[in-house]
């Protein structure tokens, strides 16, 4: 199974990558939104784990270009944001994202999340 990280903190980048791939996935990361239009178009991956807050286009913006695309639609979307308010989590969700998990966030309980959404790698 394929996972897009996208998130403009590259140390968030590198702990979520560590991650994922203990955890078998094949992961490819985004430093932007305009990054993961391009990584999503080739590789049409399974997950998307989701920054909202970044320059030029932000995770909303990719949520809703995923979710409104009949080749993307299966693609789940979490988003792992700062951005914590009820108005925010609600935006997210309405646009389609399957989960919004506020930051600082447990590893521990992102796995058990993703577990949730059956995303299992391919071992």
């Amino acid at each position: 199974m394929k996972v897009l990280i996208v998130d403009d903190e590259p140390s968030i980048l590198l702990s979520l990558e560590f991650l994922m791939k203990k955890e078998g996935y094949r992961v490819f990361i985004a430093r932007d939104g305009d990054e993961a239009f391009d990584i999503i178009r080739q590789e049409v991956p399974d997950l998307l784990l989701l920054d909202v807050m970044m320059a030029r286009v932000d995770g909303y913006e990719v949520c809703r270009f995923v979710k409104q695309s009949p080749d993307y639609q299966h693609c789940k979307v979490i988003f792992l944001s700062a951005k914590s308010k009820e108005k925010d989590i609600q935006k997210g969700l309405d646009l389609g994202a399957d989960l919004y998990i506020p930051k600082p966030f447990s590893t521990r309980e992102l796995i058990a999340k993703v577990n949730e959404l059956n995303i299992q790698p391919k071992m």
